[in-house]
Parts: structure tokens; sequence; C-alpha cells
């Protein structure tokens, strides 16, 4: 067994030097011109700046609760390295995002200088760097788990099941750690972008009627900024966290399994620590297969974008189906079963789970590139309404996002039953990790899309032909596809993870309390429902506390747009440079400001839950509650969004072919409906997810103390 911890190890090296290679190879490209390379340093320098104070809040934060953790564990001298494991879950999970910010930003001027020769060159600059940013995202967290796994069991040992139950609880911390970082970079890299995004597109798109990304608007350096620590930064964090969420519970259901075998004619179990390991084993050869998948992204033809970025997924997913029929052969017994539960699974149950999450994987993919992408009949009827004016728009637009739920959440529905049935509730966590074990070319194709917007950014900014716009345009249309596929690809891993980490969670508290029978949640018990209740109001609430935040933000960057154009006498007429530093700074405050009332909302109600009643009965109704409703909002606002943002630029793009003037109704209507969903699919959406997972894990991770400590006011 610890030839597999070792393997992964080795593997998650190789994925680090990989992207290191590929960021070479991106750096030795020429950046174009003096002024490109002036424009692409001030967005970096901004993005840099923009990090650099949010890690260092943020930092006061991880020794606050690494402190806790360790009191809280403080007649466990085990339990008490729970804290070290959340501190490396955060720096690693604050690591991946930091390194996507810093490729990507050296990416976008050499995306823009490859746009003047072909399409085919922007595309392959712009897939690298998103390459980097995903193969970092599965390099750290396979490395960063393994060496753990690896350290712990030195430590403690590995010489009964106690142990290794204390192991993988230590080992939860690393995947709080990485939530918890993950729901504050999402949410204030989305405050940031967004109220920088809404400033410029109200004023400078609406009001002064310059096109976007002009050098005019002052708010446009603070946008581009805003792709890169929202988009890059933000959403690597995002999926390193769904990616290690979904390793670890997979280990943690896997604790629980045992092989059967026959002895005198009669079945007997025995504990393994062989499904312990396989999650690990499932993460590596997805690694591996993302890695070949990479190599089969390109074109010959522009209109064939979406085909070349899809191809190396799909190609990825082949690979890693027959990846896991070796390891499946080669390691796992014929017959496995849960420990005090009768049924007996087959091992190829296994290759079933695995096939299922990867199948609905591609499905919810498929799906949201239906309902948000250019050209298809979602998209048109948001355009259709566009004539009619903002209102319809919007109309529109949340129609086709609240339509959008319905068929991935009958994927989930369907993954789950199958998964169930084929190997219990192991299975279940392994669809979840198949889902998610392509992470390394799914965010490679998602993250290639911010590094296409702010290549456009850059086009415009320098004066480029409109030529350059164009092809930069038709990646960042893709982009937004992509960017709405990685999203879909999260929150539906989400619910698959959050169901195996709740089941997880029954375990340890029908432990807790010695429950003669497993623990039950009975919704008709008025406590359980009023958990339930309020786990399905947390999602609303947090997500209206999010876009007030963007709301607040994006007013005091209205303001100031509007003061420099009134006040800086020249800047219309570009003889005057904006104070661009002055609108970089106020999203960074706004940011930093207003993401930690959403970001505490989430950390402190799961527990004050959780002390009210003991018994954990209402906290389990709040998970139930949580994860229904937060998956159904999650991908309702990233779907509305994404589509009212490729509605936006079909428009751009037929007004373009038309020679219409880009101050059309309809195009205003679409910049206005864009805006609307704007925080819906970069802020609030895409951070519900981490919601998800951040309460659940927390559930899990605080049972020892509530079941100590709490109350029992419910009893009765």
């Amino acid at each position: 067994m610890e030839i597999v911890l070792y393997s992964s190890f080795f593997v998650g090296i190789l994925a680090l030097i990989f992207a290191c290679i590929k960021a070479i190879t991106i750096k030795a490209a020429s950046a174009g011109n003096k002024k490109m390379i002036e424009i692409a340093q001030d967005i970096r320098d901004g993005s840099i700046a923009f990090l650099k104070r949010e890690y260092k809040l943020l930092l006061l934060f991880i020794i606050i609760i690494t402190i806790l953790l360790v009191i809280f564990n403080f007649n466990d001298p085990i339990l008490m390295l729970q804290g070290s494991a959340f501190a490396f879950g955060a720096i690693c999970s604050g690591t991946a995002g930091f390194f996507g910010m810093m490729i990507a930003t050296l990416t976008n001027v050499r995306t823009t200088n490859a746009a003047c020769k072909s399409l085919g060159n922007a595309l392959k600059i712009a897939f690298d760097g998103g390459t980097v940013v995903g193969m970092s995202v599965v390099g750290i967290g396979v490395l960063g788990l393994s060496f753990l796994f690896l350290l712990y069991s030195k430590i403690i040992g590995l010489h009964s099941s106690n142990n290794v139950d204390k192991i993988l609880t230590i080992v939860s911390g690393f995947s709080m750690g990485a939530s918890l970082i993950a729901l504050f970079a999402r949410v204030g890299g989305g405050i940031y972008t967004k109220a920088a995004d809404i400033g410029a597109d109200l004023v400078g798109k609406l009001e002064q009627g310059i096109p976007e990304d002009d050098r005019r608007n002052p708010a446009v350096i603070a946008d581009n900024v805003g792709d890169n620590v929202g988009d890059v930064a933000g959403m690597g964090a995002d999926l390193f966290e769904s990616y290690i969420g979904a390793i670890i519970s997979s280990m943690i259901i896997g604790s629980s399994m045992s092989i059967s075998i026959i002895i005198d004619g009669k079945i007997v179990s025995e504990y393994t620590l062989l499904f312990i390991y396989f999650p690990l084993v499932i993460a590596a050869i997805g690694v591996v297969a993302s890695i070949l998948g990479t190599f089969c992204v390109k074109i010959n033809k522009e209109q064939n974008l979406q085909f070349a970025l899809n191809l190396g997924s799909y190609l990825s997913t082949i690979m890693m189906l027959l990846g896991s029929v070796i390891a499946i052969y080669l390691l796992i017994p014929q017959s496995f079963n849960i420990l005090n539960n009768n049924i007996i699974y087959n091992k190829w149950g296994l290759l079933g789970s695995i096939s299922s999450g990867l199948i609905a994987g591609i499905g919810v993919g498929l799906i949201t590139e239906y309902y948000c992408s250019k050209g298809r009949t979602p998209v048109l009827g948001i355009v259709k309404a566009a004539s009619t004016g903002s209102a319809t728009t919007i109309i529109s637009g949340i129609s086709v996002g609240m339509r959008s739920t319905a068929i991935p959440i009958l994927l989930i529905v369907i993954t789950t039953i199958i998964s169930n049935y084929l190997a219990g509730l192991y299975g279940i966590a392994i669809a979840a990790l198949g889902m998610l074990s392509t992470t390394g070319i799914q965010l490679s194709v998602d993250a290639y899309g911010p590094i296409a917007d702010n290549a456009g950014g850059i086009a415009e900014m320098s004066g480029l032909s409109s030529q350059v716009r164009h092809r930069t345009d038709k990646l960042d249309a893709i982009g937004n596809t992509t960017a709405a596929i990685g999203k879909g690809f999260a929150i539906c891993s989400a619910a698959l993870t959050a169901f195996a980490l709740f089941s997880a969670y029954q375990t340890k508290i029908s432990s807790s309390l010695n429950y003669n029978n497993n623990f039950v949640i009975d919704i008709t018990r008025p406590h359980v429902m009023a958990g339930v209740l309020l786990g399905a109001m947390l999602p609303f609430l947090f997500s209206a506390m999010a876009m007030d935040a963007v709301g607040k933000a994006a007013f005091s960057m209205i303001k100031e747009v509007r003061r420099q154009f009134k006040e800086i006498k020249g800047l219309l007429d570009g003889s005057v440079k904006a104070d661009y530093a002055r609108c970089v700074d106020i999203s960074a405050v706004s940011a930093l400001k207003e993401m930690f009332i959403p970001g505490l909302l989430a950390v402190l109600f799961p527990i004050l839950i959780g002390f009210i009643d003991a018994s954990g009965l209402m906290l389990g109704g709040l998970l139930v509650g949580v994860i229904s409703s937060g998956v159904l909002m999650a991908i309702f606002m990233s779907n509305s969004g994404g589509a009212w943002d490729n509605a936006k630029k079909q428009i751009e793009e037929e007004d373009f072919n038309n020679n219409i003037s880009k101050n059309s109704e309809r195009y205003n209507a679409a910049v206005t409906a864009d805006t609307v969903g704007d925080p819906f699919k970069d802020t609030a959406g895409p951070s519900l997810n981490i919601l998800i997972k951040l309460v659940t894990i927390i559930a899990l991770l605080i049972v020892p103390i509530i079941t100590k400590y709490g109350l029992h006011i419910f009893d009765k």
C-alpha cells in the first residue's frame, strides 16, 4: 500500500514539472510591443497587490482557527495535529490560486500578440496558460494529500482501525482549510472583479458610449485585474477544494470497507486499508490522463474552437476509464462490503461508479454548453428578448437559468442511485471523484477563458486592429461557455461529495453517541424539520450577502468613474490618462471589507446549530437543506449569468458583421442584463458549491466537540 502512496506522490510532482515546462514555453513567447507590455504589467501589478493584501488578512484567520482546533482537541494529542493539516490545506489552496494568477498575467499579453497572427496561435497560448493552472491545482492537491497521509502514517502508525480513523479525521482538516480559503478567494475575488466590471460597463459603455476595455475608461485596468483575482486565483482555489473534498470523502467512506473472503464455506470480512488508498490511485490516473489530453487541443480552422477544447476533455475521459480498468483489475479483490452491512459488492461495480460520474460530468458539460453557448436556442431567445428592452432580457435569462437546473439534477439523481446500487455509499463517493478525476484538463479549459478575456482587453487598450479584437472575442465567447461548464462540474460534484461527507457525518455521530442502530434523521421531528428549513435558507442568505457586497462595491466604483469623466478634462478624447490606480484601490478595499461577513456566516452557522442540539439531528437537517437548495441555486445563477454574457457577445458579433454601432438599443439591453448576471455567475453562484462542502466538512469535524459540550434542549 505504501507503493500506492508514493506513486500518487510522484504523479503530483510530475504534474508540477509539466506545468513548469509549459510556463517556461509561455514565458519564451513574444509579449508584443511596448504599449502592450506596459498595459499587461499594470494588470499584473494590480493582481499581485490585491492577492498580497487578501492573503495577509486570511493568514490571520488561518492562525486563529488553527489555534482553536488545537485547543478543542487538547485532550487528544493525536487529534491536535488537525490544526496543522488545516493550515497546510489553507496554504496549498492559496498557493494553487496564486500560481494560477501569476501565469495568467504572463499569458494574457502573449495571447494578444499571438492573435495578431491567427486564432489558432492565440488558442494555443491561452490554453497553455490554462494548462499551467490546471496542472498546478491537481499537482499540489495530489502531492499535498499524499504527503500528509505519508507523514501522519509514520507519526501515528496504521496498526489499528482506530488510528486510521484518527488520521482521516486529521486529514479532513486539510479539506476544511482548502474550503475556507476557496470560499474567501471566490467571494473576495468575485466582489473585486464584478465591482470593476459593473462600473466599467454601466458608466463607460452605457453612459459614455465608449467600447468595452477602452483605455479611456478609468475602471478598465481594475476590470482586467478582476479577471485574474476572481476567475483564475479564485477559481483555482475553488476547484482545488472540490478536488480535495472528493478524494477525502472517498477515503473516509473507504475506512468502513472490508474484503469479503470465504473460509470453510462461510463469508468472512476482514478490514483493509485498500479502499482508503484507492481514491488516490484514481486521482493519480486522472492526472496522467489530463496531461495526455492536453496534447489533443489544437485547431486548423477558426470555427472548430469548442470542438478542439471538447476533444481534449473527451480523450482524457477515455484514458481515465482505461486506467481505472487496469487499477481495479490489479488492486481490488473480487468482492467487498461495507462493515456491518450484509450486502456484498462486485469489484467491477467500482468501474461502473467511476463511469457514471464521468458520464454525468460530460452530460452536465453538454447541457451547460447548450444553455450558455452562442447560436443555441436559449441564448438566441435572450438575443430576441433584447429587442424589446432590458426587462424582457432579464426575464428571459432568469427563465433559462431555472430551466437549466432540471437535467443536471436528473443526472445527479441517476448517478447517485446507480453508484449506490453498484458499490454502496463508497460508490457514490467514487462517482464524485470520477466526475472530478480529470480536473486537470477541465480546469485547463476553464482557466483559458479569463486569459482570453484579458487578451481582448489588452488588444482594445493597445489600439490593435479590429480583426485582432474579433479573434480574442471569439476566444472569450467560448471561454464564457467553458467557464460555465467548469462551474457546472464543480456544483454537481459538490452535491455527490456532500452526500458522501453527510454519510460520514452520520457514521461519526452514531459512533460518538453510541447509537445501537444507524443514525437516522427523522424529518417528522420538529427540530429536524427546523434544521432542514434553516439549511435551505442559508444559500439564499449567503447569496444575498454576496450580491449586496457586489452592489456596494459597484456603487463606489460607479461614483468614482463618473467623477473622473466629469473632472478630468481631456479624458474622453484620450489626451489625458485616467487614474487607474484609484479604481483598483476601490475594488480591493471593497472586496476585502465585504468578503468576511458571508464567509463568517458559512463557518459559524453550522457550529451554532450543532451546539444548540448536541444530538446532531438538527445539524443533520441543516445539511440536507443546504445541499438541496444550494445545488439548485448554484446551477441557476451560474447558467443565467453565462447565457446573458454570451447573448451580449452574440449581439456584439452580429453588430460587428453588420457594421452596426455598439450603441444599439438591444446591445444596451444585453449589457444591462449581463451586468445583473455578473454577480450571479462570478460571485454568488460559484461560491455556493464551496458553501455546501464547507458546511458539511465543518459538521463532520465538530462532531466530537458538540457531543461533548453542546446543549440537549430537544432531548425530550
